[in-house]
Formats: C-alpha cells, sequence, structure tokens
C-alpha cells in the first residue's frame, strides 16, 4: 500500500492560468527497454526492472541479496548479446515499434476530427512514466487517460504501471483527471487484428499444421492468489482460434519466460515444443498475442531459440509470426479504445463558441483578483 505523501514533499507547480485551453492526453505505456545491448545498459535496466515488487514477491531482504550479489553480476553479459542479435539501426525494437505506435495513433485520431495530446513512457527505462506526464502537463493536460499497451491484465505488468502512475499523481498538487484501461484481451478490434496478422502471414508462407500461441509465463501463485492473467490468456486464445476456424487438434495455448526455480504457469512453452515435435507436427505456427510489440522475448526466444529447440526434437519447419508493431488493424484498435474510454471527455477542435467562453472565464477570474 503507498501512503500519501507529507505536504512537505507535494511538488510546487506552476501557477494556474485562467483561460488556458485545456487538453485531453493519453499515455502509451510498455514495458520498457535497455538503452543500449550493453552489460552497463542491462544492468541498470534489470536492477529497475527486477526490484519492483510487482515483478519479483520474494521477501527483500533475500531478494536484494540474489539480485544485486549474483543476478546483476552474472546475467547482464549474457541478456546484452541476446539483445544485440535483436537489435534495430533505429534501436530497441520494443522502443522503435512503441513509438511508431504513438506516431501513427496520433495520426489516426486526428484523421477521425479529435485532438489529443500523447505520450509514450516507459515502466522501467526511458522514455520514463514521470518524464511522460510532465511533457503532457507541460502541453496542458488536465485529463489523462492511460493505456497500458498488455492486452491481457496481470498484476506484474498492468498493476506496476497504475503504480507508478498514481505515485507521481500523489506528488502533484494539481494532479489530472484521471482513467485506465485495465484490459482489451477480448476487445473485438483485438481479436481481428490478431487473426489478420496470421491469415497475412499464412497467406505469404503458407499455413503450418499447428498453431501455437506463446504468452508470457508469470508464477503460479499469482494464479492462486487471484491474478486473472491465466484466463485472460486462454480467453484470447479461444476468441482467436474461433476467429481463424481452429478445430481443438489445431492450436495451443502455453507460456514462455520461466525464470527461477518455482513452478509458473503451464505448460511452458519450451515444452509444448519438443512435445509437439515428438507427436509428429512437422510444421509449426508460433504466435505470441500478449505481446503487442516485437522485443527480446519474441525475437530472441521465440523466433531463433525456440525455432532451435522445435527442429532439434524432429519437427522440420518452424515459423515465427511477428506481433501486431505498427500494422493498420493494430492502429486502428488502439485509436479504437482511446475514443471510447475517453467518452465524454473534450477531445474535439475547440469552437468559436467555447474560445469566447474561455477569455469570458478569464475576464472573471481577473476580476475577482486572480492574479493570472
Amino acid at each position: 500500500m503507498t501512503l500519501p505523501l507529507p505536504a512537505s514533499q507535494v511538488r510546487d507547480e506552476a501557477p494556474f492560468r485562467h483561460g488556458s485551453l485545456l487538453r485531453v492526453g493519453v499515455l502509451l505505456v510498455n514495458l520498457g527497454t535497455p538503452d543500449a545491448p550493453t552489460a552497463p545498459a542491462l544492468r541498470r535496466y534489470l536492477k529497475e526492472f527486477l526490484s519492483d515488487p510487482r515483478v519479483v514477491e520474494i521477501p527483500k531482504a533475500i531478494w536484494w541479496f540474489i539480485l544485486n550479489l549474483i543476478i546483476l553480476n552474472t546475467r547482464p553479459a549474457k541478456s546484452a548479446a541476446k539483445y544485440a542479435s535483436i537489435w534495430m539501426d533505429e534501436g530497441s525494437p520494443l522502443r522503435v515499434y512503441s513509438e511508431r505506435q504513438l506516431q501513427k495513433v496520433q495520426a489516426s485520431l486526428k484523421g477521425r476530427g479529435l485532438e489529443l495530446e500523447m505520450a509514450l513512457g516507459m515502466r522501467y527505462g526511458q522514455p520514463s512514466i514521470a518524464s511522460a506526464m510532465a511533457d503532457l502537463r507541460a502541453r496542458g493536460v488536465n485529463r489523462l487517460l492511460v493505456l497500458p499497451l498488455y492486452p491481457q491484465y496481470s498484476a506484474s505488468t498492468t498493476a506496476t504501471v497504475f503504480d507508478r502512475v498514481f505515485d507521481e499523481m500523489a506528488s502533484l498538487r494539481s494532479p489530472p483527471a484521471l482513467r485506465t484501461v485495465r484490459h482489451y484481451h477480448d476487445h473485438p478490434g483485438y481479436i481481428q487484428a490478431l487473426a489478420e496478422s496470421v491469415q497475412r502471414h499464412w497467406a505469404e508462407h503458407g499455413r503450418g499444421e499447428f498453431l501455437l500461441m506463446s504468452f508470457h509465463g508469470v508464477p503460479k501463485r499469482s494464479l492462486l492468489k487471484g491474478d486473472n492473467y491465466h484466463c485472460e490468456c486462454h480467453k484470447t486464445g479461444r476468441l482467436l482460434a474461433e476467429r481463424l476456424g481452429l478445430g481443438q487438434d489445431q492450436w495451443q495455448v502455453s507460456f514462455q519466460s520461466r525464470f527461477g526455480p518455482a513452478e509458473w504457469l503451464q505448460p511452458y512453452t519450451s515444452q509444448t515444443l519438443e512435445d509437439l515435435a515428438h507427436k509428429g507436427i512437422k510444421r509449426l505456427d508460433v504466435v505470441c498475442p500478449g505481446f503487442f510489440s516485437d522485443c527480446l522475448e519474441t525475437l530472441e526466444e521465440i523466433a531463433m531459440e525456440g525455432k532451435e529447440e522445435f527442429l532439434s526434437a524432429g519437427g522440420e519447419q518452424y515459423h515465427y509470426i511477428a506481433c501486431l508493431n505498427d500494422q493498420p488493424a493494430a492502429i486502428e484498435l488502439l485509436a479504437d479504445l482511446i475514443v471510447q474510454e475517453t467518452s465524454g471527455w473534450p477531445v474535439g477542435p475547440e469552437t468559436a463558441a467555447e474560445s469566447q467562453d474561455r477569455q469570458i472565464s478569464r475576464e472573471r477570474a481577473l476580476s475577482l483578483g486572480s492574479a493570472d
């Protein structure tokens, strides 16, 4: 539980200027990424990421020892090499695609006649959520929608984004009105975007015998404590399979990226890849519906390591299907979500009458003794 800040820690801000044009803002948030594929950059990133108690639910004193004396001395170099294998000319794929999403969603909204301020924040790394919120406040935003790029809700992803936003709000003397998007795992536009992506891949590369849907894993205790991530992943998988017309023997949900000795959600993707090959599946397609943007976990763990595991177990053809990234259907989904979640807020261009009302309001405030 986060306690309210003492009054002495509430941040002083510029005085309110009467008659200012106040705007609606949208904060897109993704997980984050290191600044470079180097061991020092990975150490900074992993320390911030793995220090989050929402991500690692181990007693703080025990985890501090494990993290600082073991993990941060061994893992950064290995992770840096993996990042280097998928790094793009423009930078980290996750950040590159997130920035493209921001630009294209804003263009889509503008094409619909809507005027919103938008910014991108990363839960870990840069640009930070705090800097993105400060940028939006500087642009006159007094109504804020937070849209995490996580279709399925989990305490270790969506909730920790909200934690960071709420912490920042608690430090403001005059915080904006706030709305949050919890999940969209079963939104028709999301399922349609996924289906179009799979069908496009099939049209270009042919269709495999089986479709594996790999979601990021979480410890099993998260499910037992009430996290509904597991259920939402399975619902996404079922709806996507139905949209694609797949029979029950043509698809499966699995969970990847297991870390540590504890039991995580099963079946594990790595074991499932071997099992499918042993069952005689020769041509396999793999998609990662829970990742909105391609990143290390999709481009290296699934597209590279997963392929090696499947082929080594006897499979013959392995095809990774890219994430939604900045595909048109994905952009329209995000734009639709923003329109839906900002309903009732002033998102259109200011009319002449509204401009006149602002001026009258300012004149009244000044006549009552306001300094500005």
